[in-house]
């Protein structure tokens, strides 16, 4: 069965500009508006129709992915694997401070990430392995429910992880994928191969 996931990043938060990652920062007042224009202009889609709804614990994404449960009335099941990689020492800072202090560690960071890990930090081939975890759950509680669309609300690396898949790129290549504040992302997944296909990406 071909499952269509739609996977809607957060909008900008108290803490843009920032290596935010585990760090459980709000969305501003413009991140919130970033998230509804997306969903309103989505709505207006025939495509559009979600049987169930996932969302990262952290307030970023839960916050709105709530509002939007109650509002258009959708189950919603948060999963705390749909969490952003966690940045270790780097968590909450700008990558100018970052390079001002490391700049050797940081570009080797940018070029590998699976083999340059920030201090203390979550290694990518681990948040590959949750990740890959996380989406096996979703299909299971969509098949269980009989779903076969659901909503996503999610961080930019998750995105930007499953395009790599989806596309087949190298997860050294994480860090060039697009996932715009706001954005949504639309992937079809079989639901017997765990296979991802990346269809469109809307702001």
């Amino acid at each position: 069965m071909k499952l269509r996931i739609d996977l809607l990043r957060h909008g900008e938060t108290t803490l843009n500009h920032t290596l935010r990652g585990s760090t459980d920062d709000e969305l501003t007042e413009l991140g919130w508006q970033q998230m509804h224009q997306t969903i309103s202009y989505d709505q207006s889609s025939v495509q559009t129709n979600w049987d169930f709804m996932f969302s990262s614990p952290l307030k970023r994404c839960f916050s709105f992915a709530q509002s939007l449960s109650e509002q258009v009335k959708i189950p919603l099941m948060q999963d705390h694997r749909l969490q952003e990689i966690h940045f270790g020492d780097w968590e909450g800072i700008s990558t100018q401070q970052i390079y001002e202090k490391s700049p050797e560690l940081l570009e080797n960071f940018w070029q590998s990430p699976t083999h340059f890990t920030p201090p203390n930090a979550e290694r990518y081939l681990d948040f590959q392995y949750r990740i890959k975890q996380a989406l096996q759950a979703i299909k299971e509680q969509m098949l269980i429910s009989q779903s076969q669309t659901a909503l996503i609300v999610t961080h930019g690396g998750v995105i930007k992880l499953l395009k790599c898949i989806a596309l087949k790129q190298s997860l050294d290549d994480i860090l060039k994928m697009s996932a715009e504040l706001g954005q949504l992302n639309r992937f079809i997944l079989d639901s017997e191969t765990m296979q991802l296909e990346l269809l469109e990406s809307n702001k």
